[in-house]
C-alpha cells in the first residue's frame, strides 16, 4: 500500500499511486513485452498481423500511409480493437490476433500496446521508431493523396 499524497488543493488521497515520468513509464511498459523493428513488422504483416496506423490525420497527409495498415486514430483504438466491442473494426476477429502499432516515432504506440493488452490482445506489440522508422528502412509507403 503506498503512503497517502497530497492533491493540489491540500486533501489527502489515499493509496495515490507514487508519480513516475514518462520516460519511466515508458520502460516499464515496454518490459511487459517485445517490440519489433521495421523489417520484422513487414514480416509480421506478410504472415497475418494487423499493423495498426495511430497517427492523427495531418502526418498521415504529410508523410503518407503504410500499404495494408489499418488507420485508427488513438482515441478510438480501444474500442476498434476490442474483439468483444459494439464499435470494433472488422479486423479485430479474436484476442490471438497478432497487432503492431504504429505512432509517428515510436513513443505512443507503446502506450497504446500497454492498453491493449488490458484488453486481453496479449500479442500486441509496437514499431520500434513509429513511421519514420519504416519510411528510414525504405519499406513501401503510399502518399495519401494516392491511396483515396
Amino acid at each position: 500500500m503506498s503512503e497517502d499524497r497530497n492533491t493540489d488543493r491540500g486533501e489527502a488521497v489515499p493509496d495515490a499511486p507514487t508519480p513516475v515520468g514518462i520516460d519511466e513509464l515508458l520502460e516499464r511498459v515496454r518490459a511487459g513485452y517485445d517490440r519489433i523493428g521495421p523489417p520484422e513488422a513487414a514480416a509480421a504483416a506478410e504472415a497475418g498481423a494487423l499493423l495498426v496506423d495511430i497517427r492523427y490525420g495531418a502526418l498521415r497527409d504529410r508523410d503518407g500511409l503504410i500499404p495494408g495498415a489499418l488507420v485508427v486514430e488513438r482515441n478510438e483504438l480501444e474500442w476498434r480493437l476490442d474483439p468483444r466491442g459494439s464499435h470494433r473494426a472488422a479486423e479485430a476477429v479474436g484476442h490471438d490476433l497478432r497487432i503492431v502499432v504504429i505512432c509517428n516515432e515510436g513513443y505512443a504506440s507503446s502506450l497504446a500496446v500497454a492498453s491493449l493488452r488490458q484488453l486481453g490482445l496479449h500479442r500486441a506489440t509496437d514499431l520500434i521508431g513509429g513511421f519514420q522508422a519504416w519510411r528510414g528502412e525504405g519499406l513501401p509507403v503510399l502518399s495519401a493523396a494516392t491511396s483515396t
